[in-house]
């Protein structure tokens, strides 16, 4: 046993109970004590007379103060040693160490089959076997090989189901100290993980590097098919379902299948009539809290993305790629039947219901057919009376938003269309078309008597 600071370590009869930090003590106790808490929170052990650090958090038993110490950072989260080029923080200055070999580019050890570098010779060994195949631990259950004994303890915990790690705060267990320490971020809040363009602070490195890519645009996962390329590897792989027609999640109430399983549970809540989100400026309930994100924005007027042709602002990403294709006359979407094509999907979904003959949208009131559900929603208020959008300026109720949102121009003044000739402005689009006619001397509607 190594010698601790300020204390000797005694064997005999008597063991000695060590305080890691400020508090150095000794305690003596009789050997027929198995274990003994001490009051700073370590636990030592009595084995054959010899003294064993134990974690009071995990249990772990450690036969030298300094692992000890080292240890309980990750219990802690500190991490006292900080790169000086990107202040990224570790609990060990050999990690440290590796670390800045990643800012040198000094990759000591480097793979003779492929040329990767890396910063430890151990992560070069076990790397190396991807190439050899050489997987010397294998399970076996499934039989599936590792390069690293860890690899295949944590892999074996699958078959077993055994979750050794427990959070202290909401008892919740783990298959691995590395879920347990992110886990425990939830309680404490930390998010050690920093941006350095932005300052914005994230839990999780794997997180960091996808928001990073906000910054730099990098979209490093490409799609086979179609070329399109992603930031995250997830999207690539939601993004292959639409070419393989594959849609894993099924609801078990209408099955209705999905790409995503966030699709699906979101789905979910129609059915139950489930609305977590809840709006705190007017109470409104969502599904979705991507739902309640872009209402907030329309109590905040916010609408951050501009279109850079006609500088017309969107709440929505999504809403300024569908206008951009207006300027660019892109229609991505085409008719496998007729090869039409169609600048948004569900105007193509609509179309190909007029070669299947599939109508499922029908009013029960009167019969009619309509080829969008949203169309049909909006045609059963004439039927209700319902007219759920209301003036905040003079309380007036229409049956439909767009309605709402031509008369507030009324209040606001605002007309968005301007004539490219005389640069008159005009509340609706269809204002604008009749006054481009006094130009063009197009009159549709002339009588021929």
């Amino acid at each position: 046993m190594s010698k601790i600071p300020e204390k000797q370590c005694v064997e005999a009869t008597q063991c000695t109970v060590v305080h890691v930090g400020d508090q150095l003590d000794e305690h003596s106790h009789s050997l027929k004590q198995s274990s003994q808490q001490s009051q700073c929170g370590y636990q030592t052990r009595c084995v054959t007379g010899k003294k064993t650090l134990q974690c009071s958090v995990c249990l772990k038993v450690f036969s030298e103060n300094y692992n000890l110490v080292i240890h309980m950072r990750t219990h802690t989260g500190e991490k006292p040693y900080q790169c000086s080029e990107c202040l990224k923080g570790f609990s060990q200055k050999s990690s440290l160490r590796s670390h800045l070999r990643t800012h040198t580019e000094a990759n000591l050890y480097r793979c003779s089959e492929c040329l990767k570098g890396f910063s430890q010779k151990s992560s070069l060994r076990s790397h190396l076997r991807t190439h050899t195949e050489a997987n010397l631990y294998r399970c076996s259950e499934c039989l599936k090989g590792f390069s690293q004994k860890s690899s295949l303890r944590s892999h074996m915990r699958s078959h077993t189901e055994e979750k050794p790690y427990r959070c202290s705060e909401c008892l919740k267990d783990f298959s691995r100290n590395s879920h347990l320490v992110r886990h425990m971020r939830t309680h404490t809040g930390e998010k050690p993980y920093q941006c350095s363009e932005c300052l914005k602070h994230f839990s999780k490195n794997s997180h960091l590097v996808r928001h990073m890519r906000t910054h730099t645009g990098q979209k490093p996962y490409e799609c086979s098919e179609c070329v399109k390329c992603f930031s995250e590897n997830s999207g690539l792989i939601i993004h292959m379902r639409t070419h393989a027609g594959k849609k894993p999640y099924q609801c078990s109430e209408c099955l209705k299948d999905f790409y995503r399983k966030d699709s699906l549970e979101n789905h979910i809540r129609s059915h139950a009539g489930e609305k977590p989100y809840q709006c705190s400026e007017c109470l409104k309930h969502f599904t979705q809290n991507s739902g309640l994100i872009i209402h907030m924005k329309t109590h905040t007027g916010e609408k951050p993305y501009q279109c850079s042709e006609c500088l017309k602002h969107f709440l929505q990403k999504s809403k300024l790629v569908r206008h951009m294709r207006t300027h660019t006359g892109e229609k991505p979407y085409q008719c496998s039947e007729c090869l039409k094509d169609f600048s948004r999907k569900h105007y193509l979904e609509s179309h190909i219901r007029t070669h299947t003959g599939d109508n499922p949208n029908q009013c029960s009131e009167c019969l009619k057919v309509f080829t969008q559900k949203s169309s049909l929603v909006s045609h059963m208020r004439i039927h209700t009376g319902e007219k759920p959008y209301q003036c905040s300026e003079c309380l007036k109720d229409f049956l439909q938003k767009s309605g709402l949102v031509r008369h507030m121009r009324t209040h606001t003044g605002e007309k968005p269309y301007q004539c490219s000739e005389c640069l008159k402005d005009f509340s609706r689009k269809s204002y604008l078309e009749n006054h481009i006619r006094t130009h063009s001397g197009d009159n549709p509607n002339h009588c021929s008597v």
